[in-house]
């Protein structure tokens, strides 16, 4: 799992802390011996046997970081961020010479990338549906082929392990086996779905699966919209019309991690158009890259709520911004 970021860090933190240690070197080596020529030459950081960085001794290191960020699928602006964040923690930094500079260098980016991953104010799926009023109506969005069905099962055995009865609202009416699909799933988890027939209108299969769980006390709609380009107005429209019908308390847009840039600004076009709550992201478990995860909460101000990491339904994980820095700085192999 983002085994290239991970290598491409962990590059940059070896060449950031060479040069540190370098520089801690030679000032250490050629630093007067005197009181009065120390104050005079190199000032109180090498009185108190310190290092200060400037913006040059990273310039060259952060202009390779950024362009790894980018090869990396990292969105443009959200390269732009980290690099200025990184900057931000180490230009003018006082560092002890010979002490704690991986420390000095790990926390800089580690900082960075929790400012970034933390743009859009974290979402707990227990904690809203508790504060929710029922029955609660979360609409799935995206594109075709990215795992969305199945998404939408493993959140109804999550919601099921929470204790919470859930209805599915077949609302993708134009996908040939899409309402069989779901009842598949559906039937394995023993949940009631709520169908019409081929090529009727979605927002009135949402508006009739929110009446029939009003009336049967069942907590929770997922509705399962076509999967749909954001460049197709037609469709578009359709989801905002399901959205003007039946009012989602929550919308939650579902792309694949390994589509890097172009989940992103898919994640960007859906948010303006029809308007996310949140993002989940699927197949996680063989994206190497790392960087739609690191940029869709920063670009759309939302937060990712949910990573797919296998077909399973319990192969989903509450997405957590420490959880995923660590990986990304860890060294062991155990992001892998």
């Amino acid at each position: 799992m983002f085994e290239r970021l991970r290598q491409k860090l962990s590059e940059f933190r070896g060449t950031v802390v060479e040069r540190i240690t370098e520089k801690s070197k030679r000032e250490e080596e050629t630093a007067p011996k005197g009181l009065g020529e120390r104050l005079k030459e190199k000032g109180k950081a090498v009185l108190e046997g310190e290092t200060v960085l400037d913006e040059k001794d990273l310039e060259m290191p952060l202009e390779e970081l950024e362009i790894a960020l980018l090869e990396s699928d990292v969105a443009l602006s959200v390269a732009e961020a980290i690099i200025f964040s990184v900057k931000r923690e180490l230009v003018g930094k006082r560092k002890k010479w010979g002490l704690g500079t991986e420390k000095l260098v790990k926390e800089a980016i580690r900082n960075a990338l929790l400012n970034v991953l933390s743009a859009g104010a974290q979402l707990d799926l227990e904690e809203f549906m508790d504060k929710s009023e029922k029955p609660v109506n979360i609409v799935f969005v995206g594109v075709n082929g990215t795992g969305k069905t199945t998404s939408i099962a493993k959140v109804a055995k999550k919601l099921l392990g929470m204790g919470y009865s859930v209805v599915i609202a077949s609302a993708d009416t134009y996908r040939a086996g899409a309402t069989e699909q779901i009842e598949t799933h559906a039937s394995n988890l023993g949940i009631k779905v709520v169908k019409h027939q081929y090529g009727a209108d979605p927002a009135a299969v949402v508006y009739d699966a929110m009446n029939y769980a009003r009336a049967n006390r069942k907590d929770v709609v997922l509705a399962d919209t076509a999967g749909r380009m954001h460049t197709s107005v037609n469709l578009m429209e359709q989801l905002k019309k399901i959205c003007r019908v039946t009012r989602p308390d929550l919308v939650i847009f579902i792309d694949e991690a390994i589509a890097g840039n172009d989940a992103v600004e898919r994640a960007k076009k859906f948010d303006e158009t029809i308007g996310i709550d949140a993002a989940m992201l699927t197949k996680v478990d063989v994206d190497a890259k790392g960087g739609a995860a690191i940029s869709i909460a920063h670009s759309t101000s939302k937060p990712i709520m949910f990573l797919g990491t296998g077909q399973g339904y319990d192969d989903l994980e509450d997405f957590d911004a420490e959880w995923l820095v660590e990986r990304l700085l860890g060294e062991d192999g155990s992001a892998g």
